[in-house]
């Protein structure tokens, strides 16, 4: 069992909004979650993908009406948006009453944008939260063995904690099936699973590489309108992560295209049929797989509006990932995989660029040290609690 770092801020959202929404891939513990609140206070779990469970909700406000003073959580909510509409009305009744918090949790498989489209009608009474697979610092960061296992696993809870890794891949593969046969046409596209595989397989050997639609377009014999909506639906499942680029330098030729990363480590290894970390470290993706696994961890602390971006000109200035911060902070960061690391050129070119408030190099290592140039050397761990001050 691994503490959840997210559990205690549902409970604190829960103490301030009426409704709170809970978001993120399946498998990755929302309902292990839920179920640890439903012991803890008076509440009721229901499952909208059980036949039953949908006809309990088919009139929501009996069922509310019925089970009053209790925390109600639905899961896969994402299955039945016009619940949403009868929902305002029960939130704004319990509101008149006194009864401004925790009425409501949403479980859903989407992206948080997603679902505000399709909860429109509750603005002002939900609350967004997303759950990102297992990180460094719930699993313990300081041990380099466990980020290995991590990073090659994945932070998919069952695939990190299965027996061996060859029971951790079996479990990552049959999940990448799952999604494909069952989960992806119940929530409506009809695209072949066969294509879908291909086209994620794609994006996973292209790790971190700039979106290019045309070749992959002309790989799967579809067309470039076709291979952007295959994206949408992938980012949107939040399997899939779009890094635009930073673009605020008007006087640059910059790239304009978004970076594009497989959101788990593990399930980019998966799609490649990776084992172990020694097939790991033998493999052409390692780089851009690090390079993903330091982002998505960087990413699963970040503060609330905090915006990631890339930096890459046509002059050859590039740094892996510029942090723009709410109150106008920017920092910029590269990643380096190995234990001495060096920088190019085109890092000091880019910090020339976008000026920001700190430089970092995300290493392998545990030292935090200076690189001149006001450049520090730190590792994930550390860099995780630095962007947490």
């Amino acid at each position: 069992m691994i503490r959840r770092r997210l559990e205690q801020k549902i409970k604190e959202a829960l103490g301030r909004s009426s409704s709170v929404a809970l978001m993120g891939p399946r498998q990755i513990g929302k309902t292990t979650i839920a179920i640890d609140i439903v012991d803890a206070i008076p509440a009721i779990y229901l499952d909208l993908e059980s036949r039953l469970d949908l006809e309990k909700v088919k009139d929501i406000r009996s069922f509310y009406e019925a089970n009053q003073g209790k925390l109600i959580i639905l899961d896969e909510v994402q299955r039945l948006p016009e619940l949403f509409t009868e929902l305002r009305g029960i939130i704004d009744q319990e509101r008149r009453k006194g009864n401004r918090t925790g009425l409501f949790l949403f479980l859903g498989s989407a992206s948080i944008d997603l679902l505000q489209q399709s909860s429109e009608s509750l603005a002002g009474r939900i609350s967004y939260l997303e759950l990102h697979p297992v990180d460094a610092m719930e699993y313990g960061s300081g041990d380099i063995q466990r980020l290995n296992t991590l990073w090659v696993r994945g932070g998919f809870p069952e695939s990190l904690l299965a027996a061996s890794d060859r029971d951790s891949l079996e479990w990552r593969q049959d999940f990448i099936r799952t999604y494909l046969e069952r989960d992806i046409p119940l929530l409506g596209p009809r695209i072949p699973a066969s294509t879908l595989e291909r086209f994620w397989t794609m994006l996973a050997h292209n790790q971190g590489g700039v979106f290019n639609a045309t070749h992959l377009a002309r790989n799967l014999d579809v067309s470039g309108v076709t291979i952007g909506r295959y994206l949408d639906l992938m980012v949107d499942l939040l399997l899939v992560r779009r890094l635009q680029p930073w673009t605020s330098n008007a006087g640059k030729r910059l790239v304009r295209s978004p970076k594009i990363y497989v959101r788990d480590s593990g399930i980019t290894h998966a799609l490649m049929n990776i084992e172990n970390y020694n097939n790991l470290l033998a493999h052409p993706v390692v780089g851009g797989s690090w390079e993903g696994f330091i982002i998505e961890n960087i990413m699963s602390v970040a503060p609330a509006r905090m915006q990631p971006y890339y930096y890459r000109s046509a002059g050859g200035a590039e740094a892996d990932l510029v942090l723009e911060f709410a109150d106008g902070r920017k920092w910029v960061t590269e990643i380096k995989r190995n234990s001495a690391p060096r920088l190019s050129k085109g890092f000091h070119i880019a910090c020339e660029d976008i000026q920001p408030d700190k430089k970092f190099v995300i290493y392998s290592g545990k030292d935090t040290f200076p690189m001149g140039d006001g450049i520090t050397a730190i590792s994930l761990s550390d860099f995780m609690k630095e962007i947490t001050k």
